[in-house]
């Protein structure tokens, strides 16, 4: 071999193992970063007219886990539908408080059954019939309260679906663009790795929005095939589209046509099902509290509210009142009819025939709602039958309810014990399927980057630049010797 060309080998060797140290040392301080793949460098032998040549670069390439990081993200889609269900449990849990909270509903039921009490052991007395007025106004704004907080979630529901979609569009688009970046660097000869870590990152987040799998493409690109088979990237990114609405009532719903759905592509896509194409993240969980678990709260407080009217709208209770006449608790002034149950604790009122702020008259809790003048002031029959249907037990007609017989307190206890049993049940959901993140991530960190190993490919590598240096210099030596003789 010739000076020259034992020159140019040593050279080569040395650019190798300088670019090698740079990829060891990004390896290295890049071990624990989100979204980092990797780097190996891809040599060759290079030849001239057949003869060595030293070395060449050929690339960089990028090593990761594919399947950890596939199970991964799967994962992350299932915490943040488990989070959803939780936010929601503890949400409705806050409203309703606590059973032995005097300013919860159960309290205020708590609060109206001692006032009744309280009033018929001296029925002559306005400040208690005053007092049972108090309390059966509270009982309606407690119910009215727990209703819009529910109305509230839901709306909540519905924008945060807006934004998601339109986060989901954006990165979806960013992904489309990389690929092509990508593409685009590795066919030009150049680095295109730091590009697939950006990318990693923001297929990191949609999966949590749709859980999905990512398939490698020529080129270096990639295709997202969401868990439910829905194609999210191939080529072209898909586009989904959804509508908010400005206000939510208890009539609302996506079935009845008043709340909107989601789309891809044009096309309506079913989110809220086993074998939806988009379910199991966090997208799907937002429409689930909106059109699923705010509505299943909702037809139990409606339920409560019902039980609560029939309970004083009954002729055998208050002898005064007719069989289409209104309770003590009315719907929006009306007596309340069965077929317009749904929102019924939003529309609940007290019957203004017993309050004074509307006109009404506190006597009438004792003589009767539609009693024509007062009956005798130490008479408390109806005191104490209005305290006996408040307490006595009865099968709620309506709700999804065990069918056993409750007082309204009680049947608004047990309420409050299901909203607790199901935020139990979802923070143990999304306890098991953060495990399952934590376990995977850590799987995907552990096959990434070995920092010992990689510290001993830089000492092989220092080894590597001392040997074409010394080559270097035994080459220099021999042409300073080679110049002296002449």
């Amino acid at each position: 071999m010739s000076i020259s060309g034992a020159m140019n080998n040593a050279l080569s060797g040395l650019r190798a193992v300088s670019r090698s140290a740079e990829i060891v040392s990004s390896n290295i301080s890049n071990a624990n970063t989100i979204g980092y793949g990797r780097r190996e460098m891809e040599l060759s032998s290079a030849s001239v007219g057949g003869n060595g040549a030293g070395v060449s670069i050929d690339g960089v390439s990028r090593n990761v886990n594919q399947v950890a990081i596939n199970d991964r993200r799967l994962a992350d889609g299932a915490l943040a539908l488990d989070n959803q269900r939780v936010g929601f449990n503890e949400r409705l849990g806050n409203v309703l408080g606590k059973t032995d909270d005097l300013n919860s509903l159960n309290g205020s039921l708590t609060q109206l059954e001692t006032s009744l009490i309280e009033a018929a052991s001296k029925p002559d007395s306005d400040a208690r019939l005053s007092a049972v007025v108090s309390a059966a106004e509270n009982v309606v704004d407690e119910l009215s309260r727990v209703s819009d907080e529910i109305q509230n979630i839901r709306m909540d529901a519905d924008q945060s679906i807006s934004k998601t979609v339109a986060t989901l569009n954006d990165n979806l688009q960013q992904v489309e663009k990389l690929n092509t970046a990508i593409q685009q660097q590795l066919t030009s000869g150049k680095d295109g790795t730091a590009l697939m870590d950006q990318r990693q990152v923001i297929i990191d987040k949609i999966s949590e929005v749709i859980p999905l799998k990512e398939y490698p493409r020529d080129g270096g690109k990639v295709a997202l095939i969401s868990s439910g088979g829905a194609v999210l990237l191939e080529g072209k990114a898909a586009e989904f589209g959804f509508t908010p609405v400005g206000v939510i009532d208890a009539q609302m719903s996506l079935a009845g046509g008043t709340l909107n759905g989601l789309t891809m592509n044009g096309l309506d896509v079913t989110v809220n099902s086993s074998r939806s194409i988009v379910g199991g993240g966090e997208l799907a969980g937002m429409f689930e509290v909106r059109d699923e678990l705010a509505i299943t709260a909702q037809s139990q407080v409606d339920a409560i509210a019902r039980d609560l009217v029939d309970r004083f709208q009954d002729p055998a209770v208050d002898p005064t009142l007719g069989a289409t006449d209104a309770g003590l608790f009315t719907d929006n002034g009306l007596a309340f009819d069965p077929l317009n149950e749904v929102g019924l604790s939003g529309r609940l009122k007290l019957n203004a025939a017993v309050d004074p702020s509307q006109g009404g008259d506190t006597w009438r809790i004792r003589s009767g709602i539609n009693a024509a003048t007062p009956n005798e002031a130490g008479d408390a029959s109806l005191i104490n039958a209005m305290a006996d249907a408040l307490t006595g037990k009865r099968v709620a007609a309506s709700g999804a309810f065990s069918p056993a017989s409750r007082s309204a307190s009680e049947l608004t206890g047990e309420f409050m014990s299901l909203v607790a049993a199901d935020l139990i049940a979802a923070e143990a959901d999304a306890t098991f399927s953060r495990s399952q993140v934590n376990t995977m991530t850590q799987l995907e960190f552990t096959e990434s980057v070995d920092t010992d190993k990689e510290l001993q490919d830089l000492l092989r590598v220092e080894q590597a630049y001392a040997a074409n240096a010394r080559v270097i210099q035994t080459l220099s030596e021999l042409l300073d010797t080679l110049m002296r003789s002449l």
